[in-house]
């Protein structure tokens, strides 16, 4: 074997390039107050450069990135990214507190999905029957997967929509995705400082004190020792790469008995497309065998790590970002510029407003951290809900914070009939029509649960 040859090296390349472009964003951001003020998150400057790198050394003839590479990093690394998440333990003490309200939370997240594609629907349906009759019908289903789901899903569900028909469809969805990013640290943040000038904030002071950090804020009563033979960083890439492995398996079982009753080809390149789904599920399951072997004494010890999960799910959602954004094609996107301004600037504005009813309905004495943070979250990810949050609640008082991952949580429950939904768009004009009908039948289940289900005091 010749260990000079390229093939050898492209992989390593490759991640070197994406992981350099990550730091040189993150010696930017720190050196520049004017790029800090924006609260754009760092993985987002670094594909937003490596796309600019990629057009730059194409015009000199030279290919920086591997575009079918980076399409598979996005496309393991969210459900990498969800598996890690999902494995984490969790406290029953602190979940039963927030449960009423995290169903909430999750049906707004979900009745936001849904009035994303509703408008996104709504316009290029009416642009298909007139001014643009080429125009894939769906292409509208992209606006809740970039907006509400970000960069990993817009990649998955565009890459199906590509395969349909719809050409350009994967470059598209990522368009929309950073777009959504744009709108989550740019007007999310306009938004905040108006409110801010109109005294209509309660801005929370972050508290001068240091946190002592030892051995047990790293590691769990329960778990396996630091200073155990193997280091406890390998067993969590090993649950991670186990659980997707069971992903892998479990998926093809769900599409073999597809097949075998006649629906597959509506549904097996969506639910590949949403594998994190399926790895989720099977996270939680591994998570409650693992318990319930620890409550028999079958299990000795912890395996999971909190600390270290939310680190590897972190690093992997980075990685996600980055070589999403860095993968469009911007040719792709030719004859395609109407529908994404038109989708772009009424998903933003139609998010907020929406948003705005019903998060009044639920957050009450914080309502304007639930919005904000939701706002941030419905047009960028978590991490951009998180950074608008915290210029008016640094020390997570409210509990506005936990409410996004709660309603995250329950939000992959509410969601899981957009799998259908997103397969059933695809179908042509006519079935783009009927997902909107039944996306508004959906919507109308999800108000209810939202203004009706409350507390037993408040019956």
């Amino acid at each position: 074997m010749d260990f000079s040859a390229y093939e050898i090296w492209a992989l390593m390349i490759q991640i070197s390039i994406l992981l350099a472009a990550l730091l040189l964003a993150n010696f930017m951001r720190q050196s520049s107050p004017q790029i800090k003020k924006t609260l754009m998150p760092v993985a987002v400057i670094a594909g937003f450069l490596l796309l600019a790198l990629k057009y730059i050394f194409r015009g000199a003839g030279i290919e920086l990135i591997d575009g079918q590479l980076y399409e598979k990093l996005v496309y393991h690394a969210i459900a990498l990214g969800f598996i890690a998440m999902s494995l984490r333990t969790t406290d029953d003490a602190d979940r039963e507190g927030g449960t009423l309200t995290g169903v909430k939370s999750g049906a707004i997240i979900v009745s936001s999905y849904l009035v994303q594609g509703i408008v996104g629907l709504s316009i290029t349906i009416l642009l298909a029957k007139t001014f643009m009759p080429t125009l894939f019908p769906a292409a509208g289903m992209l606006l809740p997967m970039g907006f509400g789901q970000g960069p990993g899903q817009a990649n998955n569900v565009g890459t199906t929509y590509e395969m349909a028909g719809f050409t350009g469809g994967r470059s598209f969805g990522l368009a929309v995705a950073a777009c959504g990013y744009i709108v989550a640290c740019t007007v999310g943040v306009i938004i905040l400082n108006v409110l801010r000038r109109r005294n209509k904030l309660t801005i929370r002071k972050e508290a001068a004190k240091e946190q002592e950090l030892s051995v047990g804020f790293f590691q769990g009563e329960d778990e396996l020792p630091v200073s155990d033979s193997i280091d406890r960083l390998s067993i969590q890439v090993a649950l991670i790469f186990i659980v997707y492995m069971l992903t892998y398996f479990v998926t093809i079982g769900l599409t073999t008995a597809f097949n075998a009753i006649g629906i597959g080809n509506m549904l097996n390149s969506i639910l590949w497309g949403f594998n994190f789904i399926i790895g989720s599920a099977v996270a939680i399951l591994v998570r409650i065998c693992f318990k319930q072997g620890q409550k028999k004494n079958i299990i000795k010890k912890q395996y999971q790590n909190n600390y270290l999960l939310n680190r590897m799910s972190g690093f992997f959602f980075d990685i996600m970002i980055v070589a999403g954004i860095a993968s469009i094609e911007i040719e792709d996107l030719k004859g395609l510029f109407v529908p994404f301004i038109l989708i772009c600037a009424a998903g933003a504005v139609v998010t907020w407003f929406w948003l705005a009813a019903v998060c009044k309905k639920v957050y009450g004495s914080y309502y304007y951290e639930g919005l904000l943070s939701m706002f941030g979250m419905m047009t960028g990810t978590i991490g951009s809900g998180v950074l608008l949050l915290r210029e008016i609640d640094p020390n997570y008082e409210t509990p506005a914070a936990n409410n996004l991952i709660l309603g995250s949580s329950f939000g992959i429950l509410f969601g899981a009939p957009m799998l259908v939904l997103i397969g059933i768009a695809k179908e042509g004009l006519g079935k783009a029509l009927m997902t909107v009908g039944i996306l508004l039948i959906y919507l109308a289940i999800l108000i209810a649960i939202i203004l009706l289900i409350k507390p037993k005091r408040e019956k």
